[in-house]
């Protein structure tokens, strides 16, 4: 059975990241002053201009991004002194791995043998015909297949390098933190291949939702350790433990949230997604992709494809945030269309939070989405107008959960859905033969129980051409 324990995320005494207003009295920032904020917090979610190239300020800071930690004024390392030389400590194990060629060489053959990498780039021809208009034009609609990955997302991509790390620091213990599951089976996974302890945080509200991941995190030899409430709160209890045997312990990051170097080594490790991405457009169809859409929770598959392209002006950047029951609402996962600057498990990004600057509760019905914050590299996009960022609510995942599934014989994870239900609103604005690649992040077997909970409230019009 699992052990279980209470994580205050507001007691900042007993969470090393976590920073209420109590701590940092500017938690809850205005950046009218910043970089291009204004703009940003003006436009909230309604899409940004990119026919436009960018200022050349812009595309300089662009190209700075990520200089010490720092996205602009995102990320950072807003923690207690006694976790800056730990920090200091993997940045330094991480800039040497970068380079080691003995390192490079084993995750080579650890994503190819072990991950299966490279993952398709599968042309999605009945979805494509889907969106056709009546005069039969359309675009083209890829699919970035990371749902075939080894444990059927994109999260090994990152757990076992990042336990590759573990096990060069001579860190016997790994503790990680997982929402949908998936980067809790990942870790899970390469734990057991690298002869490594591990112990998984899970909120219990996820543990419920997601009960077949955790089942499988326990068949792999982890320990699954429930946190009362949802990711957020498991993510601050697994920084806690780490905290407290920062000599024995490795925190395994799964998303590009936390405190520098967390953020760079995850988009570092989830780049290959992009990378893979170019090389086969260009065998495809000699160029480039038009669109690249992923879904956006805290941004790990995001930017795991979104980061070769950056760079690529012609390349649109479509992140999807959920919109849970409506922006309205309150019930929602929309951190970039409704939230504000502050600083969260130790750096600053867009935050779900209140005036008084405590952080809100997130909802989607993809759980891996629920997440409060956002990463700082996704926050400096959103800032800089390099990326376009947009929502879809519950029902509009729910249903291309079940378009893809009938039209293409693929289940996306429900977060990927989220991804495609874009599509509905994104197809019609685009040229014939327009070339869109969607990440598929996940498979979704794990979400089968919950889309059958929730079908007799879809709109069954969104199926009429299946």
């Amino acid at each position: 059975m699992a052990s279980s324990i209470k994580s205050d995320l507001f007691l900042t005494n007993k969470t090393p990241f976590g920073c209420a207003r109590q701590s940092i009295p500017s938690v809850r920032l205005d950046v009218s002053s910043a970089f291009a904020a204004a703009r940003a917090v003006k436009t909230g979610s309604k899409a940004l201009n990119l026919e436009r190239p960018l200022s050349g300020t812009e595309s300089d800071a662009v190209a700075r991004r990520g200089s010490g930690g720092k996205f602009g004024i995102y990320g950072g390392k807003y923690v207690p002194e006694t976790l800056m030389s730990c920090l200091g400590k993997l940045e330094a194990e991480f800039n040497f791995v970068l380079h080691d060629a003995e390192f490079q060489a084993e995750l080579a053959t650890a994503l190819r043998d072990y991950v299966g990498r490279e993952t398709p780039l599968y042309f999605a021809e009945r979805l494509t015909d889907h969106y056709k208009n009546e005069n039969g034009e359309g675009p083209d609609i890829y699919l970035k297949r990371e749902d075939l990955n080894h444990c059927g997302a994109h999260k090994m991509n990152n757990a076992i390098a990042q336990a590759m790390i573990a096990r060069r620091m001579g860190r016997q213990r790994v503790v990680a933190a997982t929402g949908a599951g998936q980067h809790g089976v990942a870790t899970a996974a390469a734990c057991a291949k690298l002869s490594l302890d591990c112990t998984i945080f899970m909120g219990s509200e996820d543990m419920e939702k997601q009960a077949s991941n955790v089942f499988l995190i326990k068949l792999l030899g982890a320990e699954v350790t429930q946190v009362e409430g949802s990711f957020k709160d498991a993510s601050s209890e697994a920084i806690r433990q780490w905290a407290n045997d920062l000599e024995g312990s490795y925190y395994l990051a799964g998303t590009v949230v936390g405190p520098h170097p967390c953020p760079s080594m995850v988009r570092e490790f989830q780049s290959i997604i992009g990378r893979e991405t170019r090389r086969q457009a260009m065998e495809r169809w000699g160029g480039r992709p038009d669109v690249v859409v992923a879904c956006v929770g805290s941004g790990s598959n995001a930017l795991g494809i979104f980061h070769e392209f950056i760079t690529d002006e012609g390349v649109r950047l479509v992140g999807v945030e959920a919109a849970g029951f409506g922006l309205n609402s309150g019930r929602h996962a929309a951190t970039l269309a409704t939230g504000h600057v502050g600083v969260y498990h130790g750096a600053m990004s867009y935050l779900l939070q209140d005036q008084e600057g405590q952080v809100l509760g997130a909802h989607s019905v993809g759980v891996g989405l629920q997440y409060p914050g956002v990463g700082p590299e996704l926050s400096f996009l959103k800032d800089t107008g390099r990326a376009e960022f947009y929502t879809v609510t519950d029902k509009e995942a729910l249903n291309a959960y079940q378009l893809l599934s009938r039209l293409e014989g693929i289940i996306p994870a429900m977060e990927a859905a989220h991804a495609l239900a874009y599509l509905d609103k994104l197809c019609p604005t685009l040229p014939d033969s327009t070339k869109v690649v969607v990440n598929c992040s996940g498979r979704g077997d794990k979400d089968a129980p919950l889309f059958f909970q929730h079908q007799p409230t879809l709109n069954a019009e969104n199926l009429h051409a299946v």
